[in-house]
């Protein structure tokens, strides 16, 4: 089992890092520039092959093997990769991504999702049910590099109770610290490095679980419990930080609590996405062996669906709204995924 795991490692690593980077950090370095949360959100459109994995996951099933697959888009995405290396940095009071690296992230994230369905491909087909929730541990200690998911379970009309608030909430978080006087350098640190650290931690803590008998959907139902309060808590936060005086410079409680919610969320947001995933490639397996990339596909782009687009609204509803009252809502929304599992069949328990 440790040989399967070290090389789905490997290849979730290379697969992650330019996701991760984008996810993380592009945000952040955009808002600096001036960009409004509005423009900042409609960047997420750069994501779009992500969303159309579908559309060659049946080639990838019938065309070729996962090696040979594997090997043309890791080729493809240190090629891209080279190619942004080479570009030069943006001019001062740049306030847009210029075309030419617009349509290189474009490709690089176009490698990245081929690279995926193969990748998942081999994972449903080397993995034994026992070694579900390891195996979905290696894979989301390199996915955790993307923002935490929710669930889309093996039926697609569930995708509609995703975390729509909390996945809106946790892209706009951060950029708000940053409005509100936070250093980008310092929430670039944390929401990259410190949020990847933290969601291996939950994922790992997640996979343990799992492989001591702990039921997906009953561990789903107690982590969004808690990530609910932990938004609770951020939206005090930027309510409070409203107020005359308040701030986040060094050294003040403020501050130490925003950088911990941050790196609390996504520590829980690790263990939901074993989870997510582990239920996920449960059912996949249950699908015959010709369909399970595009079976499993299909529940990954819900997912990734669920993701995306409440992070690309977040700064149109923010700018439309106030962040307040935008915060308000994403809190009231991010119960729904709680009310879901509760209604999820028994035979995935």
């Amino acid at each position: 089992m440790h040989g399967k795991l070290l090389l789905l490692a490997s290849l979730y690593l290379v697969q992650g890092l330019p996701y991760g980077l984008q996810s993380g950090l592009l945000p952040i370095l955009l808002r600096d520039h001036g960009l409004s949360l509005t423009r900042v959100g409609l960047t997420k459109g750069l994501y779009a092959p992500w969303l159309l994995k579908l559309a060659w996951a049946p080639l990838v099933d019938r065309r070729g093997s996962p090696r040979v697959w594997l090997t043309l888009s890791t080729v493809s995405l240190g090629l891209v990769c080279g190619l942004l290396a080479a570009l030069p940095p943006p001019h001062a009071g740049q306030t847009g991504l210029p075309t030419i690296m617009m349509a290189l992230l474009l490709l690089l994230n176009l490698g990245a999702a081929v690279q995926d369905v193969a990748l998942d491909t081999l994972a449903v087909q080397l993995l034994e049910p026992k070694e579900l929730g390891p195996g979905n541990t290696v894979q989301i200690c390199w996915l955790c590099l993307e923002p935490s998911g929710q669930q889309a379970l093996c039926s697609p009309t569930s995708w509609v109770s995703v975390a729509l608030g909390e996945q809106g909430a946790s892209s706009l978080f951060p950029l708000l610290l940053l409005d509100h006087g936070a250093s980008a350098s310092d929430l670039g640190l944390w929401s990259g490095l410190g949020a990847v650290t933290c969601s291996i931690a939950g994922s790992s803590l997640g996979g343990a679980l799992l492989a001591r008998h702990w039921q997906p959907l009953s561990l789903l139902r107690s982590v969004l419990q808690l990530r609910l309060g932990g938004l609770a808590c951020q939206t005090a936060l930027l309510f409070y930080l409203s107020t005359p005086g308040a701030s986040l410079d060094p050294g003040t409680i403020t501050r130490a609590a925003a950088l911990l919610s941050l790196c609390l969320q996504q520590f829980l947001g690790g263990v939901v996405t074993t989870a997510t995933f582990t239920v996920m490639m449960h059912c996949s397996q249950l699908a015959p062996r010709a369909l399970q990339a595009t079976h499993y596909s299909l529940l990954a782009t819900l997912e990734l669906l669920g993701k995306l687009l409440p992070g690309t609204l977040a700064g149109v509803l923010a700018d439309g709204l106030g962040p307040h009252l935008c915060f308000a809502a994403f809190l009231i929304l991010s119960g729904l995924p709680i009310l879901d599992l509760s209604l999820a069949p028994s035979n995935l328990t």
